[in-house]
């Protein structure tokens, strides 16, 4: 397995400073106040990780906590400045700069961090608290205020899910598939992480280059506690910060003009789960946003595996509207491509725009926030007397919290202290999840460094 680390010694710059550019620059008074005095206690703290996590972008880590304490002494002060702001970094990681100055990726990733984490408090105090309507609307306003939305743009999003952790045979898969994608110039979007989530915009940004594509788009979205685990990679251009996992997903579905999927663990498992409960309403029964799971031969047998789970808990009509494509990436880019086209001819037929899916229901289940505690854990309605969509947004919560557990700080703060969860399930769905979970760890997809302690428990209901 290819299991690149994070760097082993922390060597920091004593002091430098940022200005933003362009439109990262345009801060209102209100929120260069907020910022220099700290007036919010949750926001700073917030900024703090988060620039951290892209200032060691680039580096393949899922250790969240092991990455605040290379860099305990890390700071920002702002200061008001005649162009707006400037930022004062302390003990930022070496690496981020190049004869001192910051690479102009991360550059502009840091003032997205501010752009977002400030716009987003802005819009909404409370994100969990909001109505669907709310929540759609939220989400939309963060990705125009990002500059992500462009109404006069041909369909060309790919979104591009997989696992942080996976084998060199599967990496060079998404390399492929990435290139193919590329070469019909198409952009990708991913949750900006390393492995599935790097090598579709590696092999795209190679493409693009030889069909002399200059508009090529490489989209990572996160939210604040993946980031934090999961630092951009060196490919991202464009850096989106959404509130929480809900409307990270949402964001993803709502621009998406095709979804490739890619072997990988229980975040990409929640992917599915989110994206199934969406296609199975009855009212999404006429989108034909195409999606496609894909590996190298050498992933048939996980990809089994997924589709034997998702069959046995949701059912084949369920399970189907998912197309499988093994080894193939020629293959996989043309099925896109020709689903591009229909989602194009929907988007006009139904005067949707093409820039957001608005015309997508998404369950008010699955734009909730879940925040993750051994009660909501344990609360979780797992058995086999419900429909398959509630059921898999159930199932999509478990998988967000074993997620969680894994990488987000605050969650493993609190496994840490209490435990891993206890989660009861219907005795078929126990044997099912215990199934697929052993599998992932069998195969180290839950951690780079296939050092992995679970953070839960599988109990049958009486």
């Amino acid at each position: 397995m290819n299991r690149p680390s994070a760097i082993t010694e922390a060597i920091t710059l004593l002091e430098t400073s940022v200005h933003p550019r362009n439109h990262l620059a345009f801060l209102s008074q209100d929120e260069v106040d907020r910022l220099i005095n700290r007036t919010d206690a949750t926001l700073y703290p917030l900024i703090r990780s988060c620039a951290l996590a892209v200032l060691n972008s680039g580096v393949a880590t899922d250790d969240s906590l092991g990455l605040f304490a290379q860099y305990p002494d890390f700071d920002m002060e702002f200061e008001r400045h005649p162009r707006g702001l400037k930022v004062i970094l302390k003990h930022a990681p070496a690496q981020a700069f190049v004869d001192g100055v910051l690479i102009e990726t991360i550059h502009d990733q840091l003032f997205a961090v501010l752009r977002d984490l400030l716009h987003s408090r802005d819009l909404c105090q409370e994100p969990q608290e909001l109505s669907p309507n709310e929540c759609s609307n939220l989400v939309f306003q963060i990705l125009r205020n990002a500059k992500v939305l462009e109404s006069n743009r041909e369909l060309s999003c790919i979104v591009c899910w997989g696992g942080h952790s996976i084998s060199k045979s599967e990496y060079d898969y998404t390399q492929a598939v990435g290139q193919e994608l590329g070469l019909r110039k198409l952009d990708i979007c991913t949750g900006c992480g390393p492995g599935a989530m790097k090598g579709p915009m590696r092999g795209a940004l190679y493409a693009h280059k030889r069909q002399k594509y200059v508009q090529g788009r490489f989209i990572g979205i996160s939210e604040p506690g993946i980031i934090a685990a999961e630092p951009p990679n060196g490919v991202v251009s464009e850096l989106v910060i959404m509130p929480d996992i809900e409307k990270r997903l949402e964001a993803f579905v709502r621009i998406a003009h095709g979804i490739v999927i890619f072997p990988g663990g229980a975040g990409t498992f929640e992917e599915i789960l989110y994206l199934l409960a969406i296609l199975s309403d009855a009212r999404n029964a006429d989108d034909p946003l195409p999606v496609i799971l894909t590996g190298p031969e050498s992933s048939k047998a996980v990809i089994d595996s997924y589709m034997q789970f998702l069959i046995e808990t949701l059912g084949q009509d369920v399970a189907s509207r998912i197309e499988i494509i093994i080894d193939d990436a020629v293959a996989v880019a043309e099925r896109i491509q020709r689903g591009r086209d229909d989602v194009k001819t929907y988007r006009l037929r139904t005067d949707d725009a093409y820039y957001f899916n608005w015309t997508l229901q998404i369950p008010n289940a699955l734009q909730s926030s879940f925040i993750p505690t051994h009660e909501s854990m344990g609360a979780l309605q797992l058995d086999e007397n419900q429909e398959p969509q509630d059921l898999a947004c159930e199932l999509r919560c478990l998988f967000s919290g074993i997620v969680a557990g894994n990488v987000k700080p605050e969650t493993r703060r609190l496994i840490n202290a209490r435990g891993p969860f206890e989660i009861q399930a219907a005795p078929r769905l126990v044997a099912a999840i215990d199934s697929l979970l052993q599998r992932l760890i069998n195969e180290n997809r839950m951690k780079i460094d296939g050092n992995y302690k679970p953070c839960y428990k599988i109990v049958s209901k009486h």
